[in-house]
């Protein structure tokens, strides 16, 4: 589906006008609430909007439908199942199962599990381990410690919040082995004060963030990563997500911008995507050593895998793999060269 040019969007958003009502939806990174262009609520800054092409795109990314615009509409169902899902997020510290949920709205647990997932497109359990893991990188950003932020976020132990939450996401072992085939990613590059970037993106988010010396080198790497995806360059029309995603993503770079919250679609074996879920809560600024990581996720002897797991970290930046150093505080390796490296922390170092 396309979508009206970006500026088109802000300008609909401020004037609120409805003819513009299911052309697109917009997101409020700092709420977590995404509205119809002519939401009655006063415009958010343009730099916290996220847009989406539709309303699933949106509860898909963690943003719940506004109280004041009902960009769900009216139906019932639809209502019923909202109401669960706030359940869920005002109880994330509860064990809730799904004969639970299901007498909330009278209905079974198996038609509950199946028309909650038709509507958010996960389940009601991994919508609640989504919902703790945003609060559990809102406690890191409030400057809770590691530890403290996992408890207070209802995950109850440090495994959970890399061990369960790691289970389905992204693509699947079989696509990810056969290199993202049947997969459409479409990307965008542009010139940072890194040097050439690369994003790629999925429709659950964004899969690949590299860099090089020319658009061609890392057009090259982005297909030998997917050979057997779709590989779609980015047009403003059909996937503006990804067109501000990276223009987000630039101005934290080379401007020393926030760095975006953005929805991600991690693919990697099961040990992988525990370390890169674990470097997600190292604060910027923070740096550890391989072994600390090892010790974190519950596995100390596994330094030297750490290190490789770091090393194939697909999504540089937004998976911060930059901040692990070696024990005796070298900088170790970067799969994009140690003087990016260098050039991150020292730029965390100095904000």
């Amino acid at each position: 589906m396309s979508m009206p040019s970006q500026n088109e969007m802000k300008k609909a958003i401020k004037q609120r006008d409805s003819t513009f009502d299911g052309q697109f939806y917009y997101g409020v990174i700092t709420t977590r609430v995404f509205c119809m262009p002519s939401c009655p609520t006063k415009a958010a800054n343009t730099e916290n909007l996220r847009f989406f092409t539709t309303m699933e795109s949106a509860m898909q990314s963690g943003f719940r439908p506004c109280k004041r615009c009902h960009p769900t509409g009216d139906d019932a169902r639809t209502q019923k199942l909202i109401d669960v899902a706030r359940y869920i997020e005002e109880h994330i510290e509860d064990k809730i199962t799904l004969s639970q949920l299901g007498a909330l709205i009278g209905l079974s647990p198996s038609r509950l599990q199946r028309i909650f997932k038709d509507l958010f497109g996960v389940s009601p359990k991994h919508y609640q381990d989504a919902v703790r893991m945003q609060k559990f990188k809102q406690s890191l950003k409030d400057g809770e410690d590691v530890t403290d932020a996992i408890y207070s976020s209802g995950f109850g132990s440090i495994s959970r919040v890399y061990g369960e939450t790691t289970r389905n996401i992204g693509m699947t072992p079989k696509a990810y082995r056969a290199g993202g085939q049947g997969v459409t990613i479409h990307y965008a590059c542009r010139k940072t004060s890194l040097g050439y970037m690369v994003m790629a993106a999925t429709e659950k988010g964004v899969c690949s963030v590299q860099f090089g010396d020319d658009e061609k080198s890392l057009l090259t790497l982005l297909s030998n990563e997917f050979p057997n995806a779709e590989l779609v360059l980015s047009a403003a029309q059909n996937t503006i997500e990804l067109d501000n995603w990276i223009e987000a993503l630039d101005k934290h770079i080379s401007q020393g911008a926030p760095k975006p919250n953005l929805p991600l679609d991690i693919r990697g074996t099961a040990f992988q995507i525990k370390v890169w879920h674990f470097l997600l809560s190292i604060k910027e600024g923070d740096v550890m050593s391989y072994a600390d990581v090892a010790k974190h996720i519950d596995n100390p002897n596994a330094v030297r895998a750490v290190g490789t797991a770091c090393g194939k970290n697909p999504i540089g930046i937004l998976i911060p793999c930059h901040r692990v150093l070696r024990s005796d505080g070298s900088l170790g390796g970067y799969r994009w060269g140690l003087a990016r490296k260098q050039a991150l922390l020292n730029k965390e170092k100095s904000e």
